[in-house]
């Protein structure tokens, strides 16, 4: 069964036609991808001072390219819910701070002590191009970052709902972020690497590692532009499922992509012997888990009151992404 961008969610499945729609949905997310690069930017620290080489690596880290998937769903779910989305103060602070932490992971995932990757999106990875101290460091300075740009903007707000939306914000990225989120899975995944996990293990890893920080988006958005109770509710739940399916299809292009496709190096979970879905069922389970994940996320999207036509046509495009 095929999961097409460009028709309504009810059509999606199944409907080939949905694919002449692709290329405006691949335009629209150049465009809205392209005003997150420009928004990063104002956010990037001036490479000056005796620490001039931990911060020429915290940018290099933070501008090495990528889907921008967080601070977009974030924007996104702000629109969503009646919010200004990027025209937003509160919004882009919060949208760059959650891609800095998403980035200090990914520093901090691709060293020698994790997994030991040279590459990724097609260049060095942070540790490879400035030796391991200095990657840490950037990865460290990534997450503190990321707390000083949103606290700060929290700081500015002078109404009392704007300063109680920025607190609860504030709240849910340090929470996803942290123990009983996006570090918890990630503490799991180290600790069984080289071991066998049982279903539930591996879903508890996919749920924290990958999808907290969807979570995190899609909610913050929401919260941000005043929603809460029951929209919240299917908020969490459609970025959850988004963040395992995102996740699977991580571990299917593992197996079956390549370096020059992916970006980075291919059968990585193969030589750290880690536990995936691939290796735990198998290529056509994990394949069959994607499609139904995002069959999912895209429902309880539907049930907000909000325009969901770029989101459910984001989702499914995540479902057939190559790299």
């Amino acid at each position: 069964m095929e999961f097409v961008p460009g028709k309504p969610a009810s059509q999606r499945m199944g409907n080939l036609h949905g694919v002449l729609m692709f290329e405006e949905f691949e335009e629209k997310y150049r465009k809205k991808k392209e005003q997150i690069e420009i928004m990063l930017k104002d956010f990037l620290p001036a490479e000056e001072g005796f620490q001039k080489t931990v911060l020429e690596a915290v940018n290099y880290s933070l501008t090495a390219g990528g889907k921008r998937l967080r601070p977009l769903f974030l924007a996104e779910c702000s629109l969503l819910c009646g919010g200004g989305g990027l025209e937003d103060r509160l919004v882009r602070a919060f949208a760059a701070a959650l891609e800095m932490i998403h980035t200090y992971s990914l520093v901090h995932d691709d060293l020698p002590a994790m997994d030991n990757d040279e590459y990724r999106r097609g260049k060095l990875t942070t540790h490879a191009k400035y030796g391991e101290a200095m990657g840490i460091l950037a990865g460290d300075a990534l997450l503190t970052l990321a707390f000083e740009t949103a606290a700060g903007a929290v700081a500015q707000e002078h109404t009392a709902d704007r300063l109680s939306a920025g607190a609860k914000a504030l709240s849910i990225l340090a929470g996803k972020a942290g123990l009983f989120g996006m570090l918890g899975g990630q503490a799991v995944d180290v600790e069984r690497t080289g071991q066998p996990m049982t279903p539930g293990e591996l879903d508890f890893v996919y749920r924290l590692k990958t999808g907290a920080l969807l979570e995190a988006a899609m909610t913050i958005g929401g919260v941000l532009a005043g929603c809460s109770g029951r929209e919240f509710s299917l908020l969490e739940q459609c970025a959850s499922a988004v963040g395992t399916a995102f996740q699977l299809q991580d571990d299917i292009l593992d197996v079956t992509s390549s370096l020059e496709v992916l970006g980075k190096p291919v059968h990585s979970d193969e030589r750290n012997e880690k536990t995936t879905w691939v290796t735990l069922h198998s290529l056509e389970e994990a394949q069959r888990e994607v499609e139904r994940l995002s069959g999912q996320a895209v429902r309880l999207l539907e049930e907000t009151k909000g325009d969901t036509a770029f989101l459910t046509d984001l989702i499914c495009s995540l479902v057939h992404r190559k790299k």
